[in-house]
């Protein structure tokens, strides 16, 4: 039996101004999304950059929250229509598309959300623009000369998020040097139009590689559509 498209399951990765997670994910509650992981991260925007889009502080809550397609439709719906009310949450939505989730996870949000996921076909989603995700993984105190690199090839701004590299010891099967196994890393988060992402992602590696004392490791992922919250 095949699965209605809004029974697809997405993720919304939002990025806003701390202390208000709490009030952020009650407004997600009460539009039917209602699975939220929350860690913290920290903004790497010019003051005056973030005064221009009323951003507020650079210390960020990162939310992670997963729903039916239908659901996410009916909410970037009622965003497209209220664009003068964003902004309340000094941010970024970005909404994904999932290839994989384990299906008694999948199965319990589609039926808590039924009646709301099939009325979300109404609202499909149009994506005028399209965005990459980028994420760049290096070894701590190198976001900066990161950051510095990816704005001379036209990134705005990120998000830094502390992390830790598991399984490192497996690296060494590859003969990988010991600097690139260190365990304290920083993911930095860069949202870009993809007509710029690709050269984001080249001049980054090429100044902050693995080969380099960054150790960066780049990925990128495609974003249905993104908004100012």
């Amino acid at each position: 039996m095949s699965i209605p498209d809004t029974n697809r399951m997405m993720m919304i990765l939002s990025i806003i101004m701390r202390g208000k997670s709490k009030a952020y994910m009650e407004m997600l509650d009460a539009k039917n999304v209602r699975f939220h992981i929350q860690s913290v991260g920290f903004g790497t925007a010019p003051s005056e950059m973030m005064d221009i889009f009323g951003l507020g502080s650079n210390d960020k809550d990162i939310i992670i929250s997963l729903a039916p397609a239908g659901v996410v439709n009916s909410l970037a719906g009622e965003l497209g229509k209220n664009l003068d009310t964003n902004s309340r949450y000094g941010g970024l939505m970005m909404i994904l598309s999932l290839s994989a989730l384990n299906r008694l996870t999948a199965e319990i949000l589609i039926r808590a959300n039924r009646e709301i996921t099939e009325k979300g076909a109404e609202n499909e989603m149009k994506s005028e623009y399209k965005h990459q995700l980028i994420m760049i993984s290096v070894n701590q105190g190198y976001t900066d000369q990161v950051m510095q690199t990816a704005k001379k090839a036209g990134a705005t701004g990120g998000t830094i998020m502390r992390a830790r590299l598991a399984g490192s010891e497996k690296l060494q099967q590859f003969d990988a040097p010991d600097e690139a196994a260190e365990d304290e890393k920083e993911i930095i988060m860069i949202l870009a139009p993809e007509s710029i992402a690709a050269g984001i992602m080249t001049e980054v590696n090429r100044e902050h590689g693995l080969k380099t004392d960054a150790k960066g490791i780049i990925w990128a992922l495609p974003v249905d559509t993104a908004y100012k919250i």
